[in-house]
């Protein structure tokens, strides 16, 4: 069992999102699982505006890790780049080649 997003004194904490559905493409997972993250946060009453922080596991960091970035760097806002830790992890099920988290402040 688990929450898909959390939030605790003005802190919005969202499940790592991943989204095998899109097909076999990391830029197309990469874009499904930052919707997803973009939908959380809305819910929860923020936005990637105010991001804190990022993980992003790679099933194969080697050859994924400049097509995710590219993503990436399309998805996140120029005045609020959050910090960011990217792995190679192997993932609950072999279709899944990306999985995203992110922390995000409510507004003020």
């Amino acid at each position: 069992r688990m929450s898909k997003v959390v939030i605790h004194r003005g802190v919005v904490y969202t499940s790592g999102q991943t989204a095998a559905d899109a097909g076999d493409c990391v830029e197309k997972q990469t874009k499904s699982c930052l919707a997803k993250i973009d939908a959380l946060l809305a819910e929860a009453g923020t936005s990637k505006s105010n991001a804190l922080n990022a993980t992003i596991w790679l099933k194969d960091i080697e050859a994924d890790f400049k097509r995710m970035n590219g993503v990436w760097n399309e998805w996140v806002e120029a005045d609020n780049k959050p910090t960011r830790a990217t792995v190679q992890a192997a993932m609950a099920r072999p279709s899944i080649l990306v999985e995203i988290q992110v922390t995000a402040a409510l507004p003020e």
